[in-house]
């Protein structure tokens, strides 16, 4: 069996080429990393003793970890968390291939975010993360012929997290989600591995087209604050665009675009600004 299989890779296309592709995480030492912090925090905040027993303490793996998490936060009248934790649970634990997919996800947030002290903290408080991770649950369910129980969580995670990723979308690992706040992605949107994203981001159409009409990011890309972009564009490997800019047009690998409409403005300073997570249009052209 190939690494691409292993970790669920979906097959590559000429649209998609990158989506949990490379890297294997090490899923097993980032869960001995969450358990010992986790005991850490429950010996210094007794208040979150509670908290941390019952997501990381309490479970024997990532998966029932996952899924203890999300339900406390997706649980609601008309699906409690007895009924929602085993839904996830059991789906994390059929589908190994998600939750090594959230684990690139919070190395990611990890290691970019400066304002993330502890891989612990994604799991317990960053939104982004966790809105990341019910669209993985839901993603896998919409490709089961669940279509409905996979809209009925994207509508409980816009709900939770004013985030509202439509199950079909595709989306590779390693992405930063920071914030999340108000970040939009329509059903054909592919979002390939290591990409960085602020809030306030939307990856829309353009009125009633049907197939594909939404976005394309390639892998490195990073997405500023508030960006829209919108229709089949396709933004390339290693880009740069700018906070609340409007991209209506394809932009170049290794292009930094800003503006309303987003125009040419030079080059990233870097190879990889999703990594560098360097947001100002430095290398700017005199237009």
């Amino acid at each position: 069996m190939s690494e691409s299989q292993q970790i669920g890779t979906e097959p590559a296309s000429k649209n998609a080429g990158k989506l949990c592709a490379g890297k294997v995480a090490d899923m097993q030492n980032v869960w001995e990393t969450l358990r010992s912090e986790a005991s850490r925090v429950a010996a210094e905040e007794p208040t979150l003793q509670h908290l941390v027993h019952d997501v990381i303490l309490s479970r024997e793996t990532l998966a029932a970890a996952l899924g203890a998490r999300l339900a406390r936060r997706l649980a609601r009248e008309d699906m409690p968390r007895s009924s929602m934790e085993p839904l996830l649970t059991g789906v994390f634990v059929a589908h190994p291939h998600i939750v090594h997919s959230a684990t690139r996800d919070l190395l990611a947030m990890f290691e970019r975010d400066p304002a993330c002290f502890s891989p612990l903290e994604p799991v317990l408080f960053f939104k982004g993360f966790l809105a990341l991770t019910t669209y993985r649950v839901a993603h896998q369910l919409w490709h089961d012929g669940r279509r409905w129980l996979a809209l009925y969580l994207q509508s409980l995670a816009s709900e939770a997290f004013s985030v509202d990723i439509h199950p079909a979308a595709r989306i590779g690992c390693g992405i930063l989600l920071d914030h999340a706040t108000s970040f939009v992605v329509g059903e054909t949107a592919i979002i390939e591995d290591d990409v960085s994203i602020l809030h306030e981001v939307t990856l829309g159409g353009t009125g009633k087209d049907v197939g594909d009409r939404h976005p394309i990011i390639r892998s490195g890309v990073l997405l500023g604050a508030g960006a829209k972009i919108l229709g089949r564009v396709e933004i390339g490997t290693g880009a740069k665009v700018g906070a609340g800019s409007v991209v209506l047009n394809d932009v170049s690998p290794h292009t930094t675009v800003a503006g309303v409409p987003a125009v040419v403005v030079g080059v990233p300073s870097e190879e990889n600004p999703a990594t560098a997570m360097n947001q100002k249009l430095d290398g700017c052209y005199h237009i």
